[in-house]
């Protein structure tokens, strides 16, 4: 079963702008469970992360999966075994609540989404958070890059490919990318520009002919939601968080937790700064 897009993207419910609303604020309006959708465009600035919770027996091959897959799985954050308190990540994270919404998996095949998992940390959790490209995606449209999945009012798409990941123990697999249409000069702007970002995935990882990385209709994405392309625009390509996911899935671990896609968590760390 493939991962799934959440089915609750709701419009923006807050009367107030969410790119400047602190991290804070906006991580006490998702721990009463009344928002269950996207945080894109949310605190401007501020790092924002991709979830995987997993048992401990499994916590040393997963970190060693993603140090060995930098691109796809860099780690901002590690909780301690069965405490939920993400205290590097910022102010009062309770990673149970914290996030707008989850996916529960069981023996690799996912179960419900919940808005709160609370009932299912155990003593011997543990939580990584991932970086996300939401953070580099603010800093493009800072410098006049467009992204047409934000122009459309969709999710970004998301790829299975044919680049092999390092495997760690149990989890292995192949590299998730997501895309985004441009044309050569942004796509080399966008090069330089997400190279400064190395937490939240760095430089893509191909540009040009999707085949090339086993893609074989780009318009059937695998996650998210198909886009378009103008006239001379490329596909770009960047490693994506969803990979540590698919990997997580395809190990077949007994209880998995994991953010929905879009949904993730903001921390209080600066984008700049990591």
């Amino acid at each position: 079963m493939a991962l799934m897009h959440s089915e609750v993207i709701e419009s923006t419910p807050f009367p107030f702008d969410i790119g400047k609303a602190s991290p804070k604020k906006l991580r006490g309006i998702f721990r009463t469970g009344s928002y269950q959708g996207t945080t894109a465009g949310m605190s401007d600035g501020y790092t924002q992360g991709n979830l995987a919770i997993i048992p401990e027996r499994f916590a040393l091959d997963f970190s060693r999966f993603c140090q060995r897959n930098p691109k796809s799985c860099p780690i901002v954050g590690v909780s301690d075994t069965g405490n939920p308190s993400m205290f590097t990540l910022g102010e009062d994270i309770d990673i149970r609540t914290d996030i707008p919404s989850y996916n529960v998996y069981r023996e690799g095949q996912l179960e419900t989404m919940q808005p709160s998992v609370e009932h299912l940390w155990g003593d011997d959790s543990v939580a990584f958070v991932i970086g996300c490209s939401f953070s580099f995606e603010e800093a493009l449209t800072q410098a006049g890059v467009p992204l047409r999945h934000q122009e459309l009012g969709r999710t970004c798409p998301m790829y299975r490919t044919n680049i092999e990941n390092i495997r760690s123990g149990p989890f292995g697999g192949t590299m998730v990318v997501s895309m985004r249409p441009m044309s050569a000069a942004d796509s080399i702007r966008a090069s330089a520009i997400t190279a400064r970002f190395p937490h939240t995935h760095g430089m893509p990882v191909h540009i040009g002919s999707p085949q090339e990385i086993g893609i074989k209709n780009i318009e059937k994405p695998d996650w998210g939601d198909p886009t378009e392309f103008k006239n001379n625009e490329v596909p770009v390509f960047w490693a994506c968080g969803v990979t540590p996911q698919n990997a997580i899935q395809e190990a077949g671990i007994p209880l998995v937790v994991t953010h929905t896609p879009g949904s993730m968590l903001i921390t209080d760390c600066r984008s700049s700064e990591n």
